[in-house]
């Protein structure tokens, strides 16, 4: 007589951090958490990615506006490069926008290590349009002043620029600190370098002031501090855009991760009990994950079954310290005895 199967059963249960799909047969309960429990923590990572980015998206189109018409309006060249930066900005969370949907994409026949690196691309790319724009609001500042010394008379800005620049000082900082906690709490690399792109840009708007401020109050002679501040800024501009790229070119060009990081993963892997040895160990950031391989050697005599379980309890340790989307590879070899003489 054929045994009816039993009834099984699939709840889900929501938690603020995490989801759980459990499985009920009789009264056993058995909870699965692996690519279910990481599809769902992708999606929402993505979709507050792109809120963030949004948010600051919105505040650069408005900044861009008023700073253009305020740096014309107003007679104020700092403030027209201000404009000229605001607009990078507005640029690079576009580039936020589209390579994060593509980062966030699962594995495929193509791209077997999944697609992390797109958004190191991202924040490079941030980073190279940043020290750009750096470049060019030094090379405007250095034409104003060359200028104002060859006599030529510089216009006096208007009240117009100087209320913008405290505006936009003000506006900068508060979405940087937005953005940078939303980075920081959501380990985007892209998002704490679009952080660092509004924060240049509230300092380039103190410039702004300064300059514009002297070159109204202080007379005629003072307004060369207007294409001054633009330059001093600049070079600030130049130092964050080379600070954000330099860690994307490391991991490009596979960098290993530190030392310390190295040091933790060995002593992790050497701490499965029945794992003798480790070498080989190589290690890359792929993104916002990371990469380790390593050869481990075990008891040869060992059974191949009791050989993969040893390795399997390595990879879980890794992963739940590192994070389950790391890649892990570990190569099993049977341990060196010393010859007898």
């Amino acid at each position: 007589m054929q045994k009816t199967p039993q009834k099984i059963t699939v709840k889900r249960k929501k938690h603020k951090h995490s989801s759980e799909y459990i499985i009920e047969q009789s009264r056993n309960v058995y909870i699965i958490r692996d690519c279910l429990l990481f599809t769902d923590m992708t999606d929402s990572r993505e979709k507050e990615i792109y809120k963030v980015t949004l948010v600051g998206s919105a505040v650069n189109a408005l900044l861009i506006i008023v700073k253009f018409v305020a740096g014309i309006a107003g007679r104020s060249s700092a403030m027209i490069a201000d404009a000229i930066h605001s607009l990078s900005d507005f640029a690079t969370d576009v580039i936020v926008l589209v390579f994060v949907k593509l980062a966030g994409r699962p594995k495929d026949s193509d791209h077997t290590y999944g697609h992390g690196k797109f958004e190191t691309l991202a924040t490079l790319i941030i980073g190279a349009v940043l020290a750009a724009v750096g470049i060019g609001v030094l090379f405007n500042g250095l034409s104003l002043v060359i200028d104002s010394l060859n006599g030529k008379e510089l216009p006096r800005p208007t009240m117009l620029a100087l209320i913008v620049a405290v505006l936009s000082i003000l506006l900068k900082e508060a979405i940087y600190r937005y953005t940078v906690y939303k980075g920081k709490n959501l380990g985007s690399q892209s998002v704490i370098a679009n952080a660092w792109h509004h924060r240049s840009d509230a300092v380039s708007s103190i410039g702004t002031l300064i300059g514009i401020a002297g070159a109204m109050f202080f007379g005629e002679k003072w307004r060369i501090l207007d294409p001054l501040a633009a330059i001093v800024v600049s070079f600030f501009i130049i130092k964050v855009g080379w600070d954000i790229s330099r860690p994307c070119i490391d991991e490009l060009l596979e960098k290993s991760l530190p030392k310390e990081t190295i040091g933790e993963i060995a002593r992790i892997i050497t701490s499965v009990d029945g794992i003798c040895e480790l070498h080989n160990l190589r290690t890359r950031r792929i993104g916002n994950n990371i990469a380790i391989e390593a050869h481990i050697r075990m008891d040869g005599d060992m059974p191949l079954r009791e050989a993969h379980a040893l390795a399997s309890e390595a990879e879980n340790r890794l992963k739940s310290r590192f994070g389950q989307a790391t890649h892990v590879g570990l190569h099993m070899e049977p341990r060196k005895h010393p010859h007898k003489a």
